[in-house]
């Protein structure tokens, strides 16, 4: 299983020691970094400032919003980078949730598996430049249907460094992660836990089942799952940092109907629990809402301890469809979560 480093999302500005450790991603024998976006600062801009300091490791994006760009722009912007850092991109890809889709790109969410579809068609197109892009679709139309009708379809004037550049889909629910099994290089899980593999397997073998042979075998399919890691004296103090992350999740995520976070806690068995951090979330206890996450719910989703804790609680995710465990993390605490897992 590799190991990899996400650099979480900015708060009021880039989050402290980023830059400085994913300098130091290659000498840390990491295999990517992957950054993020909400609705601040961007996914695209830090993989390729910072990813000019790396020479090896790969640069994710976890995820860029599809809402936020066209996905002709996107895969724009992914050959772009793949061509700048020598074929390391990966295009990670998510549909976010109707509270920011609507709220901040002012973009429609109904039918998010369908659009996702769409949507990968055609970034598909531009990168394999086989012929001009062309869809006719309920969410895209390349030309625009009833437009001026000066429209044509075009190829991209770049050559793609590479036609199957990779593209990983997020996805929480059983047909979210089907669909990435479907149709893309590779699954990113948020909260992840070893206790429902048995369930991911099944989904993502029925995604299997329909792939296209045109696509990378499924041998080589990947599964990168960003995963809390907290370096410190025990397990309860280091549970302590990760309380308010689960709870900003599970309260502060998605809207009260539509929360793809807090569903996926829930099917691990804690319903009770989210309902309890939730009610303490709207209320405006942020620390009485961090408190009602269970250190059980910590243990299933993260790795928090000790280095000897931390390499006990890591052994049960290696028998896991995960391929890459993404650490995330103070950044500067990396280096030694990294030798603490490595033993």
């Amino acid at each position: 299983m590799r190991l990899g480093f996400h650099t979480g999302y900015w708060s009021d500005g880039p989050p402290p020691g980023a830059a400085e450790v994913v300098e130091r991603a290659d000498s840390l024998g990491l295999d990517s970094v992957w950054t993020a976006e909400a609705y601040g600062s961007d996914a695209l801009t830090p993989l390729a400032w910072w990813g000019l300091r790396t020479e090896r490791v790969r640069l994710g994006t976890g995820i860029a919003q599809m809402a936020a760009r066209a996905p002709t722009a996107t895969a724009m912007a992914a050959l772009t980078l793949d061509h700048l850092s020598g074929g390391r991109m990966v295009l990670g890809l998510g549909v976010s949730g109707p509270q920011v889709v609507e709220g901040w790109y002012g973009q429609p969410f109904p039918r998010p598996l369908e659009r996702t579809r769409e949507y990968l068609d055609v970034v598909r197109q531009v990168l394999r430049r086989e012929q001009p892009v062309r869809l006719d679709g309920r969410h895209y139309q390349l030309p625009l249907a009833g437009g001026t009708g000066q429209g044509k379809a075009l190829r991209p004037t770049v050559h793609p460094l590479r036609r199957d550049l990779p593209i990983h889909l997020a996805a929480q629910g059983p047909r979210n992660v089907a669909l990435a099994a479907e149709i893309a290089d590779g699954w990113l899980p948020a909260f992840f836990s070893p206790g429902l593999d048995a369930e991911y397997t099944q989904a993502l073998h029925d995604g299997f089942a329909v792939r296209s042979a045109d696509l990378s075998p499924v041998d080589a399919f990947e599964v990168s799952a960003s995963v809390p890691v907290v370096l410190g004296a025990d397990v309860e103090e280091a549970a302590r940092t990760v309380r308010p992350h689960v709870a900003l999740y599970v309260g502060g995520m998605g809207s009260a109907s539509t929360n793809f976070h807090r569903r996926a806690l829930e099917r691990l068995g804690y319903e009770s629990a989210c309902v309890e951090i939730s009610r303490r979330w709207a209320a405006g206890d942020r620390s009485g809402a961090a408190d009602a996450v269970p250190t059980e719910l910590v243990l299933d989703v993260a790795l928090v301890g000790n280095a000897g804790q931390l390499r006990d609680q890591v052994a049960r995710w290696r028998s896991t469809v995960v391929t890459t465990l993404v650490i995330q993390t103070d950044p500067r605490m990396l280096p030694a979560v990294v030798a603490a897992l490595r033993g």
